[in-house]
């Protein structure tokens, strides 16, 4: 249906102008009554974030989201614009989408004022509604608010005249949703400059008698102050934000996995097939929850679900290199892959101890402890009774990245307890598959301190105590 183009037509439609907070409450109003959520693919946040983030929206609240990184503090602000109608009229040609009933710059009171009726109307999509800008020490006023533009004033126009004016990233989101990132960043001088755009609506522009209402929305984030030493947010500013919503990590494995399995690209090894057991990406979502909880790790900085994201994907990489060098066709992640995970772990955490101990050997601790908990979780003592009694004759297995598949399905046969011990991993029998059950049920086995296990480069042997 077309559009109207003028404001006698926009008038004649019926269109009600609403403030930005009451056109996202209303819409958020919508989705609440609907049973939607207000921000799609957040796991874990349903009973913690969203509710505070709902109230701060039917509150008509500007928002700050406190947290460390990996939080999807990011993701949520973006997403707000979901909230805004997708389109909106605007006077055409102004650069701060002026309100076609309430004009507010000098080029839409002027055409308003010449054309009346007349005055042509362009229309906004959603998107250009939301301005975002990534808060570093380099940020000035004239970036968020505006300055003289010198290439105007060259034009002939004087100083005193408004049109000389270049307007800032806040001022061209009026009408919209502007998302600042990393607040604590910002100089505090430049701090100073939201005050009035928070609680009185409008921004100054140094060297003009003039005075914008502007109708903004604004969301921040920022890291909690007790980690960042790269500034604060100043007391004033704070106090303006009508909320401030705390986010967290996933609390829980399964949780955990659910972010992983969202977030990891589709598995694609060039053809050939990939599957991931489920004791593998419990591994993978336990090592950071180990590491959330580690002392040796700074948990002011945090433990971004970004590791979890990035291991994933470490681990498939590393299992698919090996399936391609062993010549197989299907791409199973084992134990012996784990040491892969040095490269993707490394950079995603803090260490805090005074001990020798480097970043490798936290790290090795930390898998260690993750692989014992999911292997304690996964797989019934009973079941592992006659597999370790299997090695009191003497009988040793070499495990690591070089040993192909198909030696690991025969010891179904040959090694008596192994297949009732792989029952509860329910992987099949497939070689590749098997291989990475017979990994990870005498990795567990040596963790638990009923096997011994002799370091081999890129493997192990793995034999009886005594």
């Amino acid at each position: 249906m077309s559009r109207p183009a003028t404001l006698g037509d926009l008038r004649s439609s019926g269109w009600v102008s609403r403030p930005v907070k009451d056109e996202v409450r209303d819409n958020a109003i919508e989705r609440i009554r609907a049973g939607e959520p207000l921000v799609d693919g957040l796991a874990g946040y349903d009973d913690t974030v969203l509710p505070q983030l709902e109230n701060a929206l039917l509150a008509r609240h500007d928002v700050i989201l406190l947290g460390e990184r990996g939080q999807a503090k990011t993701r949520i602000i973006r997403s707000l614009t979901g909230l805004l109608d997708e389109w909106t009229p605007a006077v055409a040609g102004s650069e701060i989408n002026d309100d076609p009933y309430h004009p507010v710059s000098h080029h839409a009171r002027a055409l308003v004022a010449e054309r009346g009726d007349e005055t042509p109307i362009e229309w906004i999509h959603r998107d250009r509604r939301f301005g975002e800008k990534l808060a570093t020490p380099d940020t000035s006023i004239a970036d968020l608010i505006g300055e003289v533009d010198p290439i105007k004033v060259a034009e002939g126009r004087y100083l005193s005249d408004e049109l000389t004016i270049h307007y800032g990233l806040v001022p061209r989101t009026n009408r919209g949703i502007f998302a600042i990132n990393e607040l604590p960043d910002l100089a505090e001088r430049i701090q100073v400059g939201l005050l009035n755009v928070l609680e009185e609506r409008d921004v100054q522009i140094r060297g003009y008698k003039i005075r914008l209402p502007l109708d903004v929305m604004l969301v921040a984030s920022a890291n909690p102050e007790d980690y960042t030493s790269r500034g604060r947010i100043i007391t004033p500013l704070k106090d303006r934000f009508g909320a401030q919503v705390r986010t967290h990590y996933p609390l829980d494995v399964d949780t955990e996995i659910e972010v992983i399995e969202q977030e990891a690209p589709a598995l694609d090894a060039g053809g050939l097939v990939v599957h991931v057991p489920r004791f593998m990406t419990e591994v993978v979502a336990e090592i950071s929850q180990q590491a959330r909880r580690s002392p040796h790790v700074n948990q002011r900085s945090g433990v971004s679900v970004r590791m979890s994201i990035t291991n994933r994907e470490t681990l498939v990489a590393n299992a698919t290199r090996r399936a391609l060098r062993n010549g197989e066709a299907e791409v199973v992640p084992r134990i012996s892959d784990l040491d892969a995970l040095a490269a993707s772990t490394g950079g995603k955490i803090e260490l805090e101890t005074l001990d020798d101990d480097g970043d490798e050997q936290v790290v090795g601790r930390i898998i260690r402890a993750a692989v014992l908990q999911v292997f304690r979780d996964s797989c019934a003592p009973e079941r592992l009774a006659a597999l370790v009694r299997a090695f009191d004759d003497g009988r040793a297995i070499t495990t690591g990245e070089d040993e192909p598949s198909a030696r690991y399905a025969e010891l179904l046969d040959s090694l008596p307890g192994l297949r009732d011990a792989l029952g509860d991993l329910q992987v099949g029998e497939t070689p590749a598959a098997v291989a990475s059950a017979v990994e990870f049920v005498l990795e567990g086995l040596h963790l638990s301190r009923r096997l011994n296990k002799d370091p081999l480069a890129g493997g192990a042997v793995y034999r009886a105590r005594g």
